[in-house]
């Protein structure tokens, strides 16, 4: 392991000192026994001085969306949620929502009933019809023009954006985690954060994970960044999500540490076990890591505001499906990465991938806008593609 350990704190540390580099990195390698690499390079804050650990707690962003996911199926396992029933019974406030039919010649939003309910199985998919201002125009225009709040505020009314098509007839990447939380919400009766605690967090001692942060937590926390047009970056100083949010955002809200997420990555490579009893049953694993998307495909995002993403696709040309709930690679990656391997991302650059065949998986957290940074989304790649030459190497 020495080689893989010498090879990839190479990468980070060339992918802080770079030019353009990120202020700091943490990653984690793991297989279903244990870490095979722990490391970080660089500053928590650009010129702060306090160096970037794998403990640091950073804003995982859509990274959270795995971990509602998992609390979804423990649900269907108990009985307790059926996926294909309208997720309204168990969220009321979805039965209320309207398609975006355009725009009238005025610009108002034009807003008929949908054709059919939406499923949690559509929530998990992305297919239940909700966005992202930031890559999708029609959102965009209604936080523009007609006062949307962002998703980021973690509000009722910012969750309450139209669908942009009927449920199930197309995919489309946004808040529709968020909204399977809110089923969580409505069938444990606990608040999402509790929840993912006793279900998730206690039996994979994941301590340094939460959409509060402690004090303990708050100390090892890293800033977000700003990348500008000319490839310099700026500390945005106060920015931080939620505290205390009013809602529990189940697709973005959680803070955690690649330590942390590592123990998560690890019980889905050990088929739901974990240190203590059982995350999920092997047999929830085995149906969850499926294509459950069809002939559907997951698109390209384009970046509609570029503050907060570029254009973003992982590798273009590649056919992609949608597991419960992470992205699927149809084929081999040209990183090593086999096909029907799991995979996400977070809006501040923050990225992991779950390997079952091989018994591998990583994680990946910078904290800087917009997503798909090429240095920090390279610097993953590469990290990732050094993984694979190592585990070959071994073999």
């Amino acid at each position: 392991m020495n080689q893989l350990t010498d090879s990839l704190d190479q990468i980070l540390q060339q992918t802080v000192s770079g030019t353009p580099g990120v202020p700091g990195v943490a990653a984690i390698v793991t297989d279903r026994n244990g870490n095979l690499y722990e490391g970080a390079a660089g500053e928590r804050t650009l010129g702060s001085g306090s160096a970037m650990s794998p403990d640091t707690v950073c804003a995982i962003f859509s990274t959270t969306k795995a971990i509602t996911g998992t609390v979804c199926l423990q649900l269907v396992e108990q009985g307790a949620l059926d996926l294909d029933a309208p997720a309204k019974n168990y969220a009321p406030a979805l039965g209320e929502i309207s398609v975006l039919d355009g725009f009238d010649p005025d610009g108002a939003p034009v807003l008929r009933p949908p054709k059919r309910d939406i499923t949690t199985r559509m929530l998990l998919l992305h297919t239940a019809g909700f966005g992202y201002d930031f890559f999708n125009e029609n959102y965009n225009r209604l936080a523009t023009d007609h006062g949307q709040p962002s998703i980021i505020q973690a509000s009722p009314q910012a969750l309450r954006t139209p669908l942009l098509f009927d449920p199930g007839e197309q995919w489309e990447y946004g808040s529709n985690v968020d909204w399977a939380g809110q089923v969580v919400e409505g069938i444990t009766g606990q608040r999402l954060g509790e929840a993912m605690a006793e279900r998730v967090f206690a039996p994979l001692d994941m301590t340094d994970t939460a959409f509060s942060m402690t004090p303990d937590m708050r100390e090892r926390s890293a800033g977000m960044h700003a990348r500008a047009a000319d490839g310099s970056l700026k500390v945005m100083e106060g920015w931080e999500l939620p505290q205390n949010p009013e809602v529990h955002m189940g697709g973005h809200g959680l803070y955690s540490t690649a330590l942390d997420y590592a123990k998560f990555l690890r019980m889905w490579l050990n088929d739901g076990e974990a240190p203590v009893g059982r995350v999920l049953a092997a047999d929830t694993v085995r149906m969850a890591e499926q294509n459950h998307l069809g002939q559907l495909k997951v698109k390209g995002l384009p970046g509609v505001i570029p503050a907060l993403s570029n254009d973003a696709e992982f590798f273009p040309g590649m056919p992609k499906s949608w597991a419960l709930t992470f992205m699927i690679n149809d084929e081999d990656a040209p990183t090593g990465r086999p096909a029907g391997s799991l995979a996400w991302a977070g809006l501040a650059n923050l990225y992991y991938w779950i390997d079952r065949r091989n018994s591998v998986a990583g994680f990946w957290a910078t904290q800087i806008f917009p997503f798909a940074d090429r240095t920090s989304v390279g610097g993953y790649l590469e990290f990732e593609t050094a993984t694979y030459a190592s585990l070959q190497a071994a073999a």
